[in-house]
């Protein structure tokens, strides 16, 4: 099986032929157009003969178990393990990447772990786990695999998260996020500049998804923007993302402000300052959102969730490790007030553990 499933010919999808012969992608904003034998910008699709395959089907940069905040989801599942795996290749070029060894690979001899669909979700449900994720990379890429992943661990009862940017078309996003129960998106800047200097993408699509996913999707969705120093963290854009965040999202959608470290392309960049991921809080907060964290920092109380109403603490986090625990299925034990999120009578037991695993 494994042998099979190396196969780099899976038929790919959402693709269109032009009228002088070239291939165009239509599942990421790129639209990549491509004359047989040539790859897109995320390197994994590539033409081959009339239509598009993906090459990376099957295959996987490895497989771990994960507490689920290190998605980061904080109301998906509270202390619950998710599997957790990722291919290679990514449709952005973000010059800060933190798992550029995964999504900029172009040896696809580091993929090593081979895994059916329905080989992932049996898996994942004898380790335990509630969830399955995709991530490391981005999902939109390997969107054919992760969909059928995502069938057989609903036939099987397990819950399914996407951590992607979020670029994406308006043709394969229906399908793509219908298959998932919970996202984390990158909301890497709220300048169209940033997007296209640090990351050879634009803005506006990932506002579509964040929109659509809000509006037209039961998906359970928390937003992700990694503070970076000179580049994103300004007062003013983040009040402005603020604003939008709050008429297009709601109150009640959580917002991570994680800090930045120096990595890949932005290696003389300093590292996030505590103080600009808590100024950061604070803006959001001013605009009533309620739920706003901050990550990639040690700090309880800016990791923790509060209820909204009466100010207890519901949720304590050190780090991944849960501590106080003040939910009563959705509501806050002390007031009764109804917290927005994805919760089971009493929170798991994963606590902070890593634990790679081989599937095959």
């Amino acid at each position: 099986m494994a042998e099979d499933l190396r196969s780099t010919d899976y038929p790919g999808r959402w693709w269109y032929t032009l009228p002088d012969g070239r291939v165009e992608c239509r599942l990421c904003p790129r639209f990549c157009k491509l004359q047989d034998g040539q790859r897109g910008f995320c390197f994994v699709r590539q033409r081959a003969g009339a239509g598009i395959v993906l090459t990376t089907y099957g295959r996987s940069s490895g497989f771990c178990i994960d507490p689920i905040e290190k998605k980061p989801l904080n109301h998906f599942l509270p202390g619950s393990s998710v599997l957790s795996f990722g291919t290679a290749g990514c449709n952005l070029g973000c010059r800060f990447c933190q798992n550029w060894d995964i999504s900029k690979a172009r040896e696809f001899d580091r993929l090593s772990d081979a895994a059916s669909p329905g080989t992932i979700a049996t898996r994942a449900k004898d380790l335990g786990c509630r969830s399955v994720a995709f991530t490391y990379n981005d999902p939109v890429v390997f969107a054919e695999y992760a969909i059928e992943v995502a069938a057989a661990c609903h036939a099987l009862g397990l819950k399914t998260v996407a951590v992607t940017a979020g670029y994406i078309t308006d043709e394969a996003r229906p399908e793509f996020f219908h298959a998932m129960d919970a996202a984390n998106v990158d909301l890497k800047a709220f300048t169209e500049d940033f997007y296209q200097r640090l990351c050879f993408a634009h803005l506006q699509p990932v506002l579509d998804t964040l929109a659509y996913l809000h509006r037209e999707t039961d998906v359970w969705l928390e937003v992700t923007t990694l503070l970076i120093p000179g580049e994103n963290d300004n007062i003013d854009e983040i009040d402005r993302a603020s604003d939008w965040f709050a008429a297009n999202l709601g109150p009640d959608v959580p917002w991570h402000f994680t800090a930045f470290h120096p990595d890949f392309k932005m290696l003389n960049t300093p590292r996030t300052p505590p103080a600009s991921l808590e100024r950061a809080r604070e803006i959001a907060r001013a605009k009533g959102l309620k739920y706003v964290y901050a990550g990639n920092v040690h700090d309880r109380a800016s990791g923790s969730t509060w209820c909204p109403s009466c100010g207890a603490l519901l949720i304590e986090r050190d780090w991944f490790e849960l501590g106080v625990y003040g939910l009563d299925g959705n509501r806050c034990r002390k007031c009764g007030c109804e917290i927005a999120g994805h919760f089971e009578r009493q929170p798991g037991t994963w606590g902070a553990r890593r634990q790679p695993v081989r599937l095959s």
